[in-house]
């Protein structure tokens, strides 16, 4: 059993993997390590699209709802658990079935991390000055002037700009220099990769959102909001809770809410898709 292939289902937010991939435990006598980067979260179970208590009954789930918001999460945090996890379904005779919708942990994971420079103390001290809604400013500004391109890549991702800073002050270089496109396998598995056309696939979210937002999820979003979400290192990047505070503070009613959700999801499915139609770690079946 620990030679059996890692089983990896990946794809868009609401294409339907996590779905696929539990009927594959089904099938196998498997269990489900997750693989997408909020659903860490134990506060944010709607907004993220946790598994359900049903579904948790019905088959094994790891690294879901084990976090508080103020805990950091990083790619190298996520490997180690992950690897962790995988020894563990299989030490009990089970199939380690990976399924997310982050890209970058899942590619990490399975083919390594490229060998990037790192001071834990100058990464402390860019944290306490940039990781902030009121440090991101300044943050812009510094890789304005020294990685433009790095800026241009993630300017919707503040802790991957402090880590693309952090390199570029050790080494001198663009951590763009260093990214050596993997292409070996550090765990032998089976890459599925889900696709849906585009007119599915928005219908999908738009449902989606919906329901979230009849099962609670300003609710949830308030409350997480009230104990810190949007200043949080890691959580404040979950899709969606900004919005949900916009709506709090009045800035526009209920249906142009969902809008917005279902607009920015998609958005962010698009992004998802060009990742893993060119980056995805070889796909052995697209379904």
């Amino acid at each position: 059993m620990n030679d059996h292939p890692l089983i990896v289902y990946i794809g868009c937010t609401a294409s339907g993997k996590s779905s696929a991939a539990l009927a594959e435990a089904e099938k196998l006598g498997g269990e489900i390590i997750s693989c997408d980067s909020m659903q860490f979260y134990k506060d944010l179970p709607i907004g993220t699209a946790q598994p359900t208590m049903e579904e948790r009954a019905r088959i094994p789930h790891h690294l879901v709802g084990t976090l508080e918001l103020d805990q950091r999460m990083t790619v190298t945090d996520y490997c180690a658990l992950a690897k962790k996890a995988v020894a563990d379904v299989r030490s009990r005779g089970k199939v380690p079935i990976l399924c997310g919708g982050t890209g970058l942990y899942v590619k990490s994971f399975i083919c390594g991390m490229d060998d990037l420079p790192a001071d834990v103390d100058l990464r402390k001290t860019l944290d306490e000055k940039y990781d902030s809604v009121s440090g991101e400013a300044a943050l812009f500004e510094e890789m304005r002037r020294l990685d433009p391109l790095a800026l241009e890549k993630w300017q919707n991702c503040r802790r991957k700009l402090i880590r693309a800073l952090e390199v570029r002050l050790i080494s001198g270089r663009s951590i763009l220099s260093f990214q050596s496109g993997q292409s070996k396998r550090c765990f032998p598995c089976c890459v599925k990769l889900i696709e849906r056309e585009s007119d599915c696939l928005k219908e999908r979210i738009r449902r989606r959102a919906k329901l979230m937002l009849q099962s609670g999820w300003i609710e949830e979003a308030e409350a997480a909001i009230a104990k810190g979400l949007l200043s949080t290192p890691t959580a404040h990047q979950a899709l969606g809770y900004k919005i949900i505070a916009e709506y709090l503070n009045g800035s526009f009613d209920r249906d142009t809410l969902l809008d917005k959700l279902s607009t920015a999801t998609w958005q962010y499915a698009r992004r998802q898709r060009t990742w893993f139609r060119h980056q995805a770690p070889f796909p052995d079946e697209i379904i």
